[in-house]
């Protein structure tokens, strides 16, 4: 009973933290005005894709694992189930390929990069990523190409039915075809990936090096300001690609091994480990992504303290509102509140029915502000 409940509150509060991580990050880019770049399109792709995962997949993964593998609404929705679990995780990982080919274009040439990436462009890589996830995941496992005799995966199953010993609601892999799936959704990819974020790291430390050579000897400031952001860049890629690897590469290596060997009973345990790890590169998304970019964090600490732009509207408007509603006299003068600085006004030089209007501070307009 303790093991059972221990089990069922992680992976509860797993989901939930999926879930709540990738609404923040779809919250964050739609409510902030410094977010709304197209390069963060990718971005709120790879999140909706993580939290569709954790709303119509993740709850049956958890439930597979506390029925000890038992699946009680039959093959068809099983094999609906396993094709969008495929599809999502196809998904995830091609977008974060195109963020890395998105972050070496920007990187390599920021000139021509609002000329290169432009919003119907990023439009057709997102539809093609989604429509290859389609293809890989539906086509296969309803024409039969995962099983060892081509034939569609659990036709005999119907809801209730009781199935034989070992049987569960899983992906087959009993012929080549694995390896076809495994270095297409996963291998190729990470082969992509790694080329595109030495080539970034190549280029970030050939900038850093010609900012040393300009510094001049007397100002070591700027060369340890350099240095530290050829080491924030290490951190950071090192960050993104060894997170993708942790999480994925036991899992596609367990995948490819059971699938040359055709083993049709894989150790039970080993295979919710592992995928259970390729499910956690869902959760940590939102974390590591967004949250290395300084607008992410402070979008984040807006949405989650109530600090955001509408809040600071609301409150102004409410501060204008009750100022207008105070009764003056001839000898009154107008009080402006902005930023906790007075000015005085008389109110001779107030048009007359005009209410009271935002101040220029520190160079922005309160009205600016609001998104």
């Amino acid at each position: 009973m303790i093991s059972t409940a221990l089990r069922w509150l992680f992976l509860v509060s797993f989901i939930v933290v999926t879930i709540g991580g990738n609404v923040l990050v779809c919250l964050a880019v739609g409510l902030s005005r410094r977010l709304r770049r197209i390069a963060n399109c990718f971005v709120v792709s790879l999140a909706v894709t993580d939290l569709l995962l954790g709303l119509l997949v993740l709850p049956f993964s958890a439930t597979l694992e506390l029925r000890s593998g038992h699946w009680p609404l039959g093959g068809t929705l099983c094999n609906i189930y396993v094709s969008l679990d495929v599809m999502f995780c196809t998904a995830s990982i091609l977008t974060l390929l195109a963020i890395s080919v998105d972050r070496y274009l920007a990187i390599s040439a920021p000139l021509c990069y609002p000329r290169r990436v432009t919003p119907p462009r990023v439009a057709l890589a997102i539809t093609t990523i989604w429509v290859t996830s389609l293809a890989m995941s539906f086509l296969p496992i309803h024409l039969g190409w995962n099983t060892a005799d081509f034939r569609i995966q659990n036709l005999d199953w119907g809801v209730w039915d009781e199935v034989e010993e070992g049987r569960t609601c899983r992906f087959e892999w009993h012929n080549n075809y694995v390896l076809l799936d495994a270095f297409g959704t996963f291998y190729l990819p990470l082969l992509v990936m790694c080329g595109m974020y030495h080539c970034i790291f190549q280029i970030a430390r050939k900038q850093v090096r010609r900012i040393r050579a300009a510094t001049p000897s007397f100002a070591p400031t700027a060369s340890a300001a350099a240095t530290a952001r050829e080491h924030k860049a290490t951190v950071t890629l090192a960050a993104v690609l060894g997170a993708f690897i942790i999480c994925w590469f036991p899992y596609y290596t367990f995948f490819t091994c059971m699938g040359i060997g055709a083993e049709t009973n894989p150790p039970t345990t080993a295979q919710s480990v592992v995928l259970w790890l390729g499910y956690f590169n869902s959760a940590v998304n939102p974390i590591l992504y967004p949250a290395l970019n300084r607008d992410f964090r402070r979008a984040y600490g807006e949405l989650l303290c109530c600090r955001g732009p509408r809040w600071r509207h609301m409150s102004t408007t409410i501060c204008l509102s009750c100022q207008k509603r105070v009764p003056l006299s001839s000898e009154h003068r107008d009080t402006h509140l902005t930023n906790g600085h007075t000015h005085t006004l008389p109110k001779d030089n107030q048009p007359e029915g005009k209410g009271l209007t935002p101040q220029k501070t520190n160079g922005s307009n309160i009205a600016d502000q609001t998104w």
